[in-house]
């Protein structure tokens, strides 16, 4: 993601700021320009954009402090493009509930700001049932029997078990599944890469090279996931897959590929913005990769441009987090198969 700035006195601010700690002016993000607008209030309490004087309210979702997005006062809407979204929210009133739903959802707010970078349209459920979107987040108190919420998708709706918030929770599945990274935001961009092959690939020019790469998803998936389940992953599964979980059905393959996809494009991003330019102080034979990453991955068309800066963040993230005695920042190898299944994605993203 990007470095955002007050627009009242040029101060970084984070993507999720509310107040301006120099200028201490109101903060909102307005996802029609993509940028932090900083606010003050008139008289009559409205909320006037300092450079621009246009006025906008926040997103209703604000008052429980889940949501720092702005609506121009122009529009209707008492919801942002993100929380209009959501189906089913945690109970509230349940103060951990509330501090799930917050972490959910500044993950999903990230999950749609990358989806407006790439100008995808975004439509709800409530307005096309068919080939909407939306969000569940729900407990394992919701469900009879002793039952769990399961995350997945499903026609377009994203369902998400709030477990996933609490940090021992989540640890705990991430080491029960084997896992070697697990993220609320990873599990976002994993199901909206299936939402996303029914909008983009399932009936469309491109399903004959998806298969080609992927594999044939008619498959019976019930079988697949039986067969995973009680078998596991091939031991040759890193030759052509980028997770493990990724080998149990072409659309999994998909989605974790397609997820893999949306973090390097932002990780890309966030160093773009820092001016990061990677130059290893090591004897030139030696096989470690520099980079000047002077383009920003969500507009550059050129795969192999991104690939190329990617190989030596990637690198240099590890050895700074090993560096502090944490696992590698971006624990996987992209091996040659992995690698041509992103750039099918980077294409279709682009339509190219």
């Amino acid at each position: 993601m990007q470095i955002f700035q007050c627009d009242n006195c040029s101060h970084p601010v984070y993507f999720d700021n509310n107040i301006c700690l120099k200028c201490h002016n109101t903060l909102g993000f307005d996802s029609k320009k993509l940028k932090m607008v900083s606010l003050r209030r008139n008289p009559e309490n409205n909320l006037i954009e300092t450079s621009t004087g246009n006025t906008y309210h926040y997103c209703k979702n604000h008052e429980h402090d889940v949501c720092n997005w702005v609506i121009s006062d122009n529009e209707a809407s008492q919801v942002c493009i993100a929380c209009s979204l959501n189906r089913i929210i945690p109970d509230i009133s349940r103060p951990e509930y509330l501090q799930r739903w917050k972490k959910i959802e500044l993950a999903k707010h990230r999950l749609i700001y990358a989806l407006l970078r790439w100008n995808f349209p975004i439509i709800s459920k409530a307005v096309d049932y068919e080939k909407g979107l939306a969000f569940n987040f729900k407990s394992d108190s919701t469900m009879p029997d002793g039952l769990r919420v399961m995350t997945g998708h499903a026609n377009g709706l994203i369902t998400m078990n709030i477990a996933e918030a609490d940090d021992v929770e989540r640890e705990m599945a991430r080491n029960n599944m084997d896992e070697v990274y697990r993220t609320v935001l990873g599990h976002f961009r994993h199901e909206i890469g299936h939402y996303y092959w029914e909008r983009l690939i399932k009936e469309s020019e491109y399903l004959v090279q998806f298969r080609a790469l992927y594999g044939d998803e008619t498959y019976s998936y019930q079988e697949a996931l039986n067969q995973y389940y009680k078998n596991g992953a091939p031991a040759n599964w890193n030759q052509n897959f980028i997770s493990a979980y990724a080998t149990m059905h072409p659309w999994e393959s998909w989605a974790e590929t397609w997820a893999h996809y949306m973090h390097i494009v932002d990780t890309l991003e966030t160093a773009y913005f820092y001016g990061l330019t990677i130059d290893p102080k090591v004897h030139e034979s030696v096989m470690v990769k520099s980079a000047e990453i002077n383009i920003n991955a969500y507009d550059c068309k050129d795969f192999d441009t991104i690939f190329s800066y990617w190989l030596p963040l990637s690198f240099m993230m590890n050895s700074i987090n090993r560096s502090m005695g944490l696992q590698d920042l971006y624990p996987f190898v992209i091996n040659l198969n992995v690698k041509e299944k992103l750039r099918f994605i980077h294409n279709v993203i682009h339509k190219d």
